[in-house]
């Protein structure tokens, strides 16, 4: 990875993919980004990966975008370059084969609360805060806080965070749904390779397929997600080999629909 700033390693059925800017909080810029986006790209390349833990390193989860990163960007390339390729990144992992887990045990704000509400669950650390604050620095959530977050946790709650200005704890994200398990200090990682490693023992295709028809649902993805299922179920017939097999052999495929 890019100076190691994000790492992919194995732990049997785990993949860990670690933000590695402790410095700086894991604060995202663009080398982060791309480094992070190689990680995801390995991990859904991993033989026998069936659960990926997203973390960061140090005190902080992530501490969003970098403002000194993206402060100084003309409109045009804060635009393009900044929000759009990091709405790119966040897609990569939100869509990822494997079901993922954010492993807070540090604060989750701005972008890195965006990023972890790109993951399928979150456990937080009890002293973990988690906020959109971009407004009170006059810009807005870029990478999906107001889009994604909406449709998972409901316009109300970020509207208190977006508008409002609210930073919750992670108790009381827990009852709002931002977050889905609640660890002591210092436990988070724990907690999540335990919950990663039960449900590494279910049907990897099947939950594959299910996080699949639930993005749907979500309007997460619609079309991607309906093709893939479809060619997935296709790829299983005796139709594809009649044909596959035919169109080598230059003859007409006998389908027997089997």
């Amino acid at each position: 990875m890019s100076e190691r700033l994000v790492t992919f390693e194995t732990d049997g059925a785990l993949g860990i993919v670690t933000l590695r800017r402790p410095e700086k909080f894991n604060a995202l810029d663009i080398p982060m980004l791309r480094a992070l986006e190689a990680a995801l790209d390995a991990a859904e390349a991993a033989d026998g990966v069936r659960v990926v833990l997203l973390c960061g390193e140090g005190k902080g989860f992530c501490a969003g975008g970098d403002v000194e990163a993206w402060s100084q960007m003309s409109a045009a390339d804060f635009q393009v370059q900044w929000v759009r390729y990091g709405h790119r990144v966040f897609d990569r992992l939100a869509r990822l084969r494997q079901p993922t887990i954010a492993v807070l045990s540090g604060h989750a704000l701005g972008g890195g609360l965006e990023l972890a509400v790109a993951c399928d669950f979150r456990v937080a650390e009890a002293h973990v805060k988690l906020g959109f604050p971009e407004t009170s620095i006059g810009v807005v959530p870029g990478w999906s806080g107001t889009q994604r977050a909406v449709r998972r946790f409901g316009a109300q709650t970020v509207r208190r965070m977006a508008l409002g200005g609210e930073v919750f704890l992670a108790s009381e994200a827990l009852s709002l749904g931002v977050v889905d398990r609640v660890a002591a200090a210092g436990n988070a990682l724990a907690e999540a390779r335990a919950w990663g490693e039960r449900i590494a023992e279910r049907g990897p295709l099947a939950s594959e397929a299910a996080k699949l028809m639930i993005a749907v649902a979500e309007g997460e993805e619609r079309a991607a997600a309906t093709e893939a299922l479809a060619s997935g179920f296709i790829a299983l017939t005796g139709d594809i080999k009649a044909g596959v097999g035919a169109f080598k052999a230059k003859q007409k495929p006998a389908f027997s629909r089997s």
